[in-house]
Protein backbone atom coordinates (compact mmCIF):
# COMPACT_ATOMS: atom_id res chain seq x y z
CA UNK A 1 0.00 0.00 0.00
CA UNK A 2 2.81 2.19 0.90
CA UNK A 3 5.42 3.02 -1.94
CA UNK A 4 8.49 5.11 -2.49
CA UNK A 5 9.25 5.89 -5.89
CA UNK A 6 12.79 7.49 -6.50
CA UNK A 7 13.83 9.47 -9.91
CA UNK A 8 16.68 11.50 -10.77
CA UNK A 9 19.35 8.83 -11.47
CA UNK A 10 21.61 8.87 -14.75
CA UNK A 11 24.80 9.02 -16.16
CA UNK A 12 27.35 12.22 -15.46
CA UNK A 13 30.82 13.20 -15.70
CA UNK A 14 33.12 13.56 -13.63
CA UNK A 15 32.02 17.20 -11.79
CA UNK A 16 28.74 17.10 -12.69
CA UNK A 17 25.31 17.39 -11.12
CA UNK A 18 22.36 15.08 -10.55
CA UNK A 19 19.64 15.83 -7.95
CA UNK A 20 17.60 12.02 -6.52
CA UNK A 21 13.77 12.55 -5.32
CA UNK A 22 11.78 10.09 -3.44
CA UNK A 23 8.15 10.33 -2.95
CA UNK A 24 6.74 8.09 -0.60
CA UNK A 25 2.33 7.75 -1.65
CA UNK A 26 -0.08 5.82 0.50
CA UNK A 27 -1.94 5.95 3.83
CA UNK A 28 0.38 8.04 5.54
CA UNK A 29 0.12 9.52 8.84
CA UNK A 30 3.05 11.25 9.39
CA UNK A 31 7.18 10.96 8.01
CA UNK A 32 9.76 10.84 10.68
CA UNK A 33 13.37 10.50 9.67
CA UNK A 34 14.82 10.40 6.25
CA UNK A 35 18.25 8.60 4.65
CA UNK A 36 20.01 8.25 1.23
CA UNK A 37 21.97 5.32 1.07
CA UNK A 38 24.36 3.67 -1.68
CA UNK A 39 25.11 0.55 -2.78
CA UNK A 40 27.92 -0.10 -5.02
CA UNK A 41 29.19 -3.28 -6.99
CA UNK A 42 31.20 -5.73 -4.48
CA UNK A 43 30.18 -3.76 -1.39
CA UNK A 44 27.76 -3.23 1.32
CA UNK A 45 24.90 -0.75 1.28
CA UNK A 46 26.23 2.65 3.18
CA UNK A 47 24.46 5.13 4.66
CA UNK A 48 25.22 8.54 2.62
CA UNK A 49 23.04 11.24 4.27
CA UNK A 50 20.22 11.54 6.77
CA UNK A 51 17.79 14.19 7.61
CA UNK A 52 15.76 14.28 10.45
CA UNK A 53 11.88 15.61 11.15
CA UNK A 54 13.34 18.96 12.67
CA UNK A 55 15.50 19.51 9.41
CA UNK A 56 19.05 18.42 11.16
CA UNK A 57 20.90 16.74 8.49
CA UNK A 58 24.11 14.45 9.00
CA UNK A 59 26.76 13.08 5.87
CA UNK A 60 28.96 10.53 5.24
CA UNK A 61 32.59 12.25 5.46
CA UNK A 62 32.95 10.78 1.73
CA UNK A 63 30.02 13.36 0.61
CA UNK A 64 30.59 16.06 2.72
CA UNK A 65 30.34 19.21 0.99
CA UNK A 66 29.49 17.81 -2.47
CA UNK A 67 25.94 16.58 -1.39
CA UNK A 68 22.68 17.87 0.26
CA UNK A 69 19.85 16.12 2.09
CA UNK A 70 16.20 18.47 1.79
CA UNK A 71 12.87 17.36 2.29
CA UNK A 72 9.39 18.62 1.44
CA UNK A 73 7.14 17.54 5.05
CA UNK A 74 3.65 18.53 2.98
CA UNK A 75 4.82 16.38 -0.19
CA UNK A 76 6.14 13.22 1.82
CA UNK A 77 9.77 14.10 -0.60
CA UNK A 78 13.35 13.77 0.40
CA UNK A 79 15.69 15.13 -2.37
CA UNK A 80 19.53 14.21 -2.63
CA UNK A 81 21.48 17.33 -4.64
CA UNK A 82 24.92 15.64 -5.21
CA UNK A 83 27.35 18.39 -6.89
CA UNK A 84 31.22 17.64 -7.64
CA UNK A 85 30.54 13.86 -8.70
CA UNK A 86 33.25 11.34 -8.32
CA UNK A 87 33.44 8.07 -10.17
CA UNK A 88 33.50 6.39 -6.44
CA UNK A 89 30.02 7.78 -6.04
CA UNK A 90 28.90 5.70 -9.10
CA UNK A 91 26.35 3.36 -7.15
CA UNK A 92 22.62 2.65 -6.88
CA UNK A 93 21.30 5.09 -4.57
CA UNK A 94 18.08 3.93 -1.66
CA UNK A 95 15.96 6.18 -0.05
CA UNK A 96 15.07 4.86 3.34
CA UNK A 97 11.83 6.61 4.57
CA UNK A 98 10.40 6.22 8.45
CA UNK A 99 6.72 6.63 8.52
CA UNK A 100 3.63 6.02 10.23
CA UNK A 101 0.77 4.59 8.69
CA UNK A 102 -2.87 3.69 8.96
CA UNK A 103 -1.80 -0.05 10.06
CA UNK A 104 0.52 0.45 12.29
CA UNK A 105 0.66 2.70 15.45
CA UNK A 106 5.16 2.83 15.19
CA UNK A 107 7.09 3.80 12.93
CA UNK A 108 8.57 1.78 10.30
CA UNK A 109 11.15 1.92 7.61
CA UNK A 110 10.50 1.59 3.78
CA UNK A 111 12.68 1.41 0.98
CA UNK A 112 12.29 2.99 -2.73
CA UNK A 113 13.48 0.50 -5.53
CA UNK A 114 16.72 2.40 -6.17
CA UNK A 115 18.34 4.77 -9.16
CA UNK A 116 21.53 3.93 -10.94
CA UNK A 117 24.18 6.68 -10.73
CA UNK A 118 27.08 6.31 -12.81
CA UNK A 119 29.85 8.87 -12.99
CA UNK A 120 32.46 8.63 -15.80
CA UNK A 121 35.90 9.85 -15.78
Amino acid sequence: QVQLVESGGGLVQAGGSLRLSCRASGDILSVSSMYWYRQAPGKQRELVAAITSGGSTNYADSVKGRFTISRDNVKNLVYLQMNSLKPEDTAVYYCNLYLVIREHIKVVGYWGQGTQVTVSS
